[in-house]
């Protein structure tokens, strides 16, 4: 059997892994050992295992990822994600589906300083689920908008799902976060439409709230500066070029940490919990990461993209046809499998193929992300949807479902204005850093 073949089976034996439910990070950590070890021999496979698990844990680039969850975690204890919610709230009041725009606004601010979808879909379904219930909103447009919403947290800089997709396919950090950007405030805009239109058709889901003064609107505008302060300065300092993304995590995470100490907003107990959570959640992630580099070395060894490159050109298939069927894998394997566990195991896989097409491997980052975020959110197992499930178990799983539907629509828009228009992705970061 050729190496192509074995990698094409220790691919077969990976999703077969992970459908008889074997956690990610054992499953990849299992095939990248014993396909290096067919394809190297056991000193080889040895030798890759220990030097992997030190590069991986001491990367300079991945220590983002535990600064960002900690800002994150700090972020959501002191109540800034409130602030942010309340705000929006105020200043759509009296516009029939005001609340759920507000709800995907504050989703989509809160994702930026997060950098994690879950995290957010958590937090905005405690935030805002109640307000929204409150005011007689349908469950299936009050928590489709917040599992809308959640989802942009992966793709609105900055974005943890973009820190590893850098390190597999050695791209520069800043630039994968400029080509989010833009494309990140499309989805916004594309879901906030879809809540309106909603709303506007049947109108009994979305109650019109009772209208504000000026006066309320402007003082809720002074609520969330503390938030829009620490976006501002870890964010935009990224895109000026004052600091890495690194030194922007450090600076987010004590800057968190100082604004709830001096507003009086975090305790000592909130401030273990978080640093709890950061250490559990970073070295899961990292774990996996570890796994997913041992996988990815076995398939560079194996040449198995060589196979899948030539099979497409034997095909006849040209580069749009070759990226809609990634497209849909993507979404075919969104349904049983985590959005870091799709990147870490189909970029190894994809990335040389669509290079082959021409693509640009920024420009793929922000595809990938977006059939990722599609994956949270579509059923029957989107991770968004059982987050909210569980943080309100009183509203109706079938609900839940019923109301993401018609948000599903807005992924799809974006990836056909990326394949369109390209520079949607890629003028932003060609003009910060050429």
């Amino acid at each position: 059997m050729s190496n192509q073949w074995i990698g094409a089976c220790g691919v077969l034996a990976l999703f077969l892994l992970l459908f008889l439910r074997v956690p990610v990070w054992a499953a990849l950590m299992l095939v990248g050992v014993i396909g290096n070890t067919i394809v190297g021999g056991w000193s080889s496979s040895f030798a890759i295992l220990g030097t992997t698990a030190f590069d991986t844990s001491s990367a300079y680039t991945l220590s983002v990822i535990p600064l960002f969850i900690l800002m994150g975690d700090v972020a959501s204890s002191t109540r800034l994600s409130a602030d942010l919610f309340n705000a929006a709230r105020v200043l759509l009041s009296g516009i029939r589906g005001g609340l759920s725009v507000a709800a995907i606004g504050a989703a989509a601010c809160f994702g930026a300083v997060s950098g994690s979808s879950v995290a957010t879909a958590a937090t905005m379904t405690k935030i805002a689920l109640p307000e929204m219930r409150k005011a007689g909103y349908d469950d299936g447009l009050a928590t489709g908008s917040i599992a809308a919403g959640g989802s942009l947290g992966i793709l609105i800089p900055p974005s943890i799902i973009l820190v590893i997709y850098a390190a597999i396919a050695e791209q520069s950090v800043p630039k994968l976060f400029a080509a989010a950007l833009i494309p990140g405030l499309v989805l916004t805009t594309i879901y906030i439409i879809v809540a309106l239109v909603i709303a506007h058709m049947r109108p009994e889901y979305a109650p019109t709230v009772a209208n504000v003064t000026w006066k309320e609107r402007l003082d809720a505008l002074r609520q969330p500066w503390q938030f829009l302060l620490l976006f501002i300065v870890t964010i935009g300092g990224i895109y000026a070029g004052v600091f890495s993304p690194t030194e922007a995590a450090a600076i987010g995470a004590f800057g968190a940490i100082l604004l709830g100490l001096v507003g009086r907003r975090l305790t000592v107990g909130q401030m273990v919990k978080a640093i709890e959570g950061t250490v559990i959640t970073s070295a899961l992630l990292f774990v996996i990461i570890i796994g997913a580099t041992l996988f990815a070395y076995f398939i560079v060894q194996t040449q198995l993209p060589v196979l899948l490159s030539s099979f497409a050109q034997s095909m006849q298939l040209n580069a749009l046809t070759v990226m809609i069927i990634i497209v849909i894998a993507y979404v075919i394997i969104g349904c049983f499998l985590e959005g870091i566990g799709m990147v870490l195991i189909t970029v190894p896989v994809f990335l040389p193929l669509v290079v082959k097409f021409g693509y640009d491997p920024v420009w793929f980052s922000i595809i990938v992300v977006i059939v990722v975020e599609l994956g949270l959110i579509h059923p029957p197992v989107g991770m968004n949807l059982f987050v909210i499930q569980a943080q309100a178990p009183d509203v109706k799983l079938t609900a839940i479902y019923r109301g993401i539907i018609p948000f599903l629509i807005a992924p799809f828009v974006l990836i056909a204005l990326l394949l369109i228009f390209p520079e949607l992705a890629l003028w932003l970061p060609k003009k910060l850093y050429g």
